[in-house]
């Protein structure tokens, strides 16, 4: 979120459509330069969870907890910073996106520490996706930047 130029937004809801229960270390995605992505209703991406926190365009993204696919039910725009809830946990918060399988899909980045895998979060199929409004200093604190000075 960037207090500068954001205003409110609605949330943007999706439904798991496939667990995926693996991970790794060498995984070498790439941050997209985009602090956010506009996403439609019907539209199926990947969540992926990781314990990297560089925002900076291209970071490598390595350590990462495959948490599965998830369709887009409620379009809107997602933005790094977003709290990510699945049923009643809260996952994490959006770093970012790789977009090694576009136009297919999108990655989704999320950060969380310790990094899950879908089955450590006991994911099912149609269980709710929620991306709700972070908080500018939420996400400052999460990725070291200054709240007044937040780039993203």
């Amino acid at each position: 979120m960037n207090p500068h130029e954001d205003g409110a937004k609605r949330p943007v809801t999706a439904a798991v459509v496939k667990v995926l229960v693996h991970r790794r270390t060498d995984r070498g995605m790439r941050l997209e330069p985009f602090a956010s992505r506009c996403v439609r209703a019907g539209e199926v991406h990947e969540l992926v969870a990781t314990d990297h926190t560089e925002t900076a365009d291209g970071a490598r993204i390595d350590r990462v907890g495959f948490l599965g696919f998830a369709e887009i039910t409620a379009a809107g725009v997602v933005d790094r910073g977003d709290e990510v809830w699945i049923g009643p946990r809260r996952v994490g918060v959006v770093l970012g996106f790789d977009a090694c399988h576009t136009p297919n899909h999108y990655n989704v980045l999320i950060h969380a520490d310790p990094v899950p895998t879908g089955r450590e979060l006991e994911l099912r199929p149609e269980e709710r996706v929620v991306f709700r409004q972070g908080s500018a200093r939420a996400t400052a604190e999460i990725f070291a930047v200054n709240v007044e000075e937040c780039p993203i």
